[in-house]
């Protein structure tokens, strides 16, 4: 049996049993709790104004500004299968300091366009965030956070357009990221059931992408199945139900397609040159001691490469460090701000 149609039929198992209300773990499932931040404030509400930068290939992305009377900006940079939401907490803290903010989703995420399948690459990715800094924050001091894929992006930006560091780009945080060396199948984790997942080739995610309606639907079918599993890849430790269901929202909404397109991208990524860059300016680097996907070693690697960078290890947290650890990453943030602002 090919290893398309077990993950098919591991999927179509799942699902079953979770129509029958029989999987293990499905009962800490509680949709009936809102979706809220401790303050109150449901996630995914908070909006900006909206703009829309079309690609040099013809993609419009969705960005929102969240104006200020600030001198410094901060662009926010989602993760693979994310969309700009996932920036929640760092986003309220912004408006909270008073800082202007933009926040984009990727191309063929959230409010996006899709692209091309030949332009669902890193390297795009960064040619993008070139133009939106171009043409949304055409002056002043900008900071980059980008987490997971978004931080790739910065990197892939770095690499493009190196005179832009410690000229307009004054300050950089990479959240759960690396510049290369990444097993590509641990990113699939909250779509494929692992022991199948780590056998993928490029190949068999084309395959499986072409039934792509297939495996969004068995998701969908499973959903008690796949929010479990989003609990175990994207958080170290017990979070409140609401963050997992946030979670879980962003990646049901992101097609399996889309995962495909961009799955090859990660594969061949080698980018750890690039990074040296950023070091001409105040970067700092999270990740959680018990991330899965993008493992503590990348951040220790990125660390050793990035002279002055300061390296944040937030024990026990996961992938979603931003979210399972808002308050940690929320303060080594604002610190991030405090010195690109005063290196000026």
């Amino acid at each position: 049996m090919s290893v398309t149609r077990k993950i098919l039929g591991a999927a179509a198992g799942a699902a079953g049993l979770a129509a029958a209300g029989t999987a293990v773990g499905v009962t800490r499932r509680r949709r009936s709790i809102a979706r809220r931040d401790p303050d109150g404030t449901e996630f995914g509400s908070l909006r900006g104004t909206p703009t829309t930068v079309v690609a040099s290939d013809g993609v419009p992305l969705h960005v929102e500004v969240d104006e200020a009377d600030s001198e410094l900006t901060v662009v926010f940079c989602h993760g693979y299968a994310l969309n700009l939401d996932c920036w929640h907490f760092q986003r309220a803290a912004c408006r909270r300091a008073g800082l202007r903010a933009v926040l984009y989703d990727q191309r063929s995420h959230g409010r996006s366009g899709r692209s091309d399948r030949g332009n669902a690459t890193i390297e795009q990715l960064g040619t993008d965030l070139a133009q939106l800094l171009d043409e949304v924050v055409p002056d002043g001091p900008v900071v980059l956070v980008g987490h997971s894929m978004g931080g790739m992006t910065v990197v892939a930006l770095a690499e493009e357009r190196p005179e832009l560091f410690g000229d307009r780009v004054v300050g950089v945080g990479l959240v759960a990221t690396t510049a290369g060396g990444l097993d590509p199948s641990r990113l699939l984790l909250p779509f494929i059931p692992s022991r199948l997942g780590s056998g993928l080739t490029d190949g068999a995610v084309r395959t499986l992408a072409r039934s792509h309606r297939t495996v969004d639907g068995l998701r969908r079918l499973g959903r008690s199945v796949a929010t479990v599993a989003t609990d175990v890849f994207a958080f170290g430790g017990p979070v409140p139900p609401a963050y997992v269901d946030f979670v879980d929202d962003m990646l049901s909404a992101t097609p399996f397609e889309v995962v495909a397109e961009f799955f090859p991208s990660f594969r061949g990524l080698d980018k750890f040159d690039a990074v040296e860059v950023m070091g001409k300016v105040p970067t700092t680097i999270v990740c959680g001691t018990d991330d899965r996907l993008t493992s503590i070693g990348h951040s220790r690697k990125l660390h050793e490469r990035i002279a002055g960078s300061r390296l944040l290890e937030v024990e026990g947290a996961g992938h979603m460090v931003m979210i399972e650890s808002h308050d940690q990453v929320d303060a080594a943030l604002e610190q991030l701000y405090a010195e690109a602002g005063a290196g000026r």
